[in-house]
């Protein structure tokens, strides 16, 4: 059976997003000062793609078909890359939906204009904003969360929706071999917050938490 994964048209429309990811180092106006804000970062950055990576992305729609979850919540829209495969296993399914967060207005229309062209805009609303206030509108239990926003602001964001998170909620957050994720992986990998955590080997990490709860 084909998955919507491999629908023609959603590949075509990954390959041509992952393409024009390969340009970022050309686009890219250098590293941000640290002292900008995150909304200054997104507004420099707003041309560059910043994707999980392929493999990651296969990895996300095998856990979401597998934990079924009714509610999905992604940190970090970009361009939609990351937020088709979460989709796509939604539509798969049959069941669930993905609310997703970004701060770039750019990023924004360019993510719903993806999903519109890949048949998803029903399964996926995207809030334009600061995450840390527009997904507390967001109503648990929460199944799975992806983090792939600004690093310094995931362990915020995991904070913030805890106490929404189902029993046995995945928490995945992409890039977990930076060095501004190390206050975020010693919070999961310390089983007193509530995490059984492992770190699983695609480009540049995943980090993958189950929640149990305290």
């Amino acid at each position: 059976m084909t998955t919507t994964l491999h629908d023609p048209a959603v590949r075509d429309l990954l390959d041509r997003l992952f393409a024009e990811a390969e340009r970022d180092d050309e686009r890219s106006p250098g590293r941000p000062a640290p002292t900008v804000t995150a909304q200054e970062r997104s507004n420099l950055l707003e041309d560059i793609y910043m994707p999980i990576s392929a493999r990651g992305g296969d990895l996300l729609y095998s856990l979401v078909r597998g934990i079924r979850p009714e509610t999905v919540v992604e940190f970090g829209t970009s361009y939609g890359i990351s937020t088709l495969y979460l989709a796509a296993a939604v539509r798969d399914n049959g069941t669930g939906h993905v609310t997703t967060t970004e701060l770039s207005a750019t990023k924004v229309d360019a993510a719903r204009a993806n999903l519109t062209a890949a048949g998803f805009r029903d399964l996926v609303t995207v809030l334009p904003g600061d995450a840390l206030t527009t997904l507390t509108a967001v109503a648990g239990p929460i199944g799975l969360v992806l983090l792939d926003g600004w690093k310094d602001l995931c362990l915020p964001v995991l904070r913030a929706l805890e106490d929404r998170l189902a029993p046995g909620a995945m928490v995945v957050a992409d890039d977990s071999t930076f060095e501004s994720m190390s206050d975020y992986l010693a919070y999961v990998r310390d089983p007193a917050n509530g995490y059984v955590s492992v770190g699983f080997p695609v480009e540049d990490g995943m980090e993958l938490s189950c929640w149990t709860g305290r």
